[in-house]
């Protein structure tokens, strides 16, 4: 499937079978993070898989009670590692008030990836929804994160058992712009 035939074709997907992913899908999606560009090659990304139902149910109270979240069969948490940009950081505590301009890299790096992750699982057929509503403090005792971590997305992974419309998009007339504003 051509890269710009996955990007109209992906939906944020809710409702999800039963169905079991396979392991290596779930290696194949992360590999495709793993291969994102980061800036000077930091690769700040971990990703922790989740399958256990218990687990699921914690990471959805931290995520704002977002039940439609439990249907999915696992969880990929993307959590981006700061100590990538600063070296050793253990005394640092990062939530969504921090300043720091590395924080705002390492998201950057992170983003990028759990977007080529969503491409890869479009690839394989598989539905997915990146959910980020959530608070960093919560979601890391959820996980038993260190402080230094910040997650920066949890996407819920499974077969679609929905087929949203394409929601509307900006034209190119209305977002490109040439040589100047």
């Amino acid at each position: 499937m051509p890269v710009l035939q996955a990007i109209r074709e992906r939906r944020s997907i809710r409702k999800y079978k039963p169905d079991r992913v396979r392991d290596e899908d779930i290696l194949r999606i992360i590999e495709a993070a793993r291969l994102a560009p980061s800036g000077i090659n930091s690769q700040p990304w971990n990703f922790i898989v989740i399958k256990d139902e218990a687990t699921r149910k914690r990471i959805v109270e931290a995520d704002h009670n977002q039940e439609w979240m439990l249907m999915a069969p696992v969880f990929i948490v993307c959590v981006a590692d700061i100590r990538a940009r600063m070296g050793d950081v253990e005394a640092i505590s990062l939530n969504e008030d921090s300043p720091l301009p590395e924080l705002k890299l390492v998201i950057r790096d992170a983003a990028i990836a759990i977007s080529y992750m969503l491409l890869e699982a479009q690839q394989l057929n598989l539905g997915t929804c990146w959910t980020g509503w959530y608070d960093q403090e919560e979601m890391r005792a959820a996980l038993d994160l260190p402080d230094y971590l910040y997650v920066s997305g949890v996407v819920t992974l499974g077969y679609a058992d929905e087929e949203p419309e394409m929601r509307p998009r900006k034209t190119l007339d209305e977002i490109v712009r040439y040589e100047k504003w």
